[in-house]
């Protein structure tokens, strides 16, 4: 059977969200962020036009395009008008999976028997935003890598389709930087060789690219002759994120806690980046030498940032431990989660703080995630030395 995947996206979802709170939005140049040393979560097409892009700093954003009105981002609300949106489309769609607040894949595979997969999409696109207010593109082909690619093509408001026979046509001419796996250290090591568009991407042998960038060159490979098999991975949300650690010996070596605490809060803001999670709620959990466990847990603005979630875990631990007893487990629980396609808070850290845990994770993906850690998490109990 032939494959029809669709892939959806909402066209610049945290200002439509703003702008439907309030309509003078409308038409002006808008971006949402953080203050003067934040950076742009997202702005509207009109700000674009200007060179504003997601992810510049907002001072230099605001050099671009004076103009533009700068909105603080509200995660509770873009988090309502996500969970709206999947609702509608889990009840029309097969299978569904959501890969970001505000991005899904929808696999509709055989619809063509029964009503045109084309026709059917496009409603569908129509209803979202008849019932939600929210503008949404979508593209239509025969795997999740061309048919995100074709999205981008079509914003705003695209509806295309892409069809088996047209794949190599369409993605030809574009830019290697269309691929999604491709970032601007590969985009400029492909420059560099001469590699600038996907057709040439697509000519150059598996091997030499594998020579190249390593294992992901089949990868890229694959990607750029519009070969993609991954399945539309049915969407479930995760309900929390948490670590536990049981000593070897009861310990009141409360430096030593607090350092495997903050190890904790450091590994699970990892983990959520790299799956796309935002946080509401840390819960930290305290089990004594006695068998009798604590737990307190306080809720935050949406982040995944390990500063933010680090002040408050230790906070958390210095005001459940009172009992001046040895300790057996030490535990730490991320809840309350949506999805946020961004690494840490736009709307609460600066540029510098950014750059520090993009450095960080970039480590990490690399090397492992036990490759960099902060000097704190260093230290070692006296009993273990």
């Amino acid at each position: 059977m032939k494959r029809a995947i669709v892939h959806m996206d909402l066209d610049t979802f945290f200002v439509s969200c703003v702008r439907l709170q309030n309509t003078q939005l409308s038409g002006i140049p808008i971006i949402v962020g953080g203050g003067e040393r934040g950076v742009v979560a997202s702005c509207s097409y009109e700000a674009r036009y200007f060179g504003v892009r997601s992810a510049m700093p907002i001072r230099l954003a605001m050099q671009l395009c004076p103009q533009a009105k700068i909105i603080k981002g509200d995660m509770e609300l873009f988090s309502n008008k996500s969970f709206e949106v999947t609702q509608i489309i889990e009840e029309y769609a097969p299978v569904v999976e959501k890969a970001s607040i505000d991005e899904f894949y929808l696999d509709v595979s055989g619809m063509d028997k029964f009503y045109g997969c084309y026709k059917w999409s496009n409603e569908l696109s129509q209803t979202i935003t008849k019932e939600t207010g929210l503008p949404i593109s979508f593209a239509l082909s025969v795997n999740k890598t061309v048919s995100k690619i074709a999205t981008g093509e079509g914003k705003p408001n695209g509806k295309l389709e892409v069809d088996e026979n047209h794949v190599k046509h369409f993605l030809n001419p574009l830019s290697v930087r269309k691929i999604p796996m491709i970032g601007e250290v590969t985009s400029n090591l492909l420059t560099r060789l001469g590699i600038r568009n996907i057709q040439n991407l697509a000519e150059t042998p598996a091997e030499v690219l594998q020579s190249m960038v390593g294992k992901n060159g089949l990868e890229l490979w694959k990607k750029a002759n519009g070969i993609d098999n991954t399945p539309v991975m049915p969407y479930k949300d995760r309900k929390s994120l948490s670590m536990e650690h049981t000593f070897i010996q009861d310990t009141m070596d409360i430096k030593f806690v607090l350092a495997l605490l903050l190890n904790m809060v450091e590994k699970l803001a990892y983990q959520a980046r790299a799956e796309k999670w935002l946080v509401s709620v840390v819960t930290v959990k305290i089990r004594y030498a006695n068998f009798d466990t604590e737990s307190t847990q306080r809720k935050l603005s949406y982040t995944s940032s390990d500063h933010t979630l680090a002040k408050l875990a230790s906070e958390l631990f210095h005001k459940l431990y009172n009992r001046r007893m040895r300790i057996r487990l030490i535990g730490l629980a991320y809840s309350g989660l949506v999805r946020g396609t961004y690494q840490i808070n736009m709307f609460e850290d600066t540029e510098e703080m950014m750059a520090l845990y993009s450095a960080m994770d970039t480590i990490k993906n690399r090397y492992g995630k036990d490759a960099i850690a902060r000097g704190g998490q260093l230290f070692k109990p006296k009993e273990t030395l």
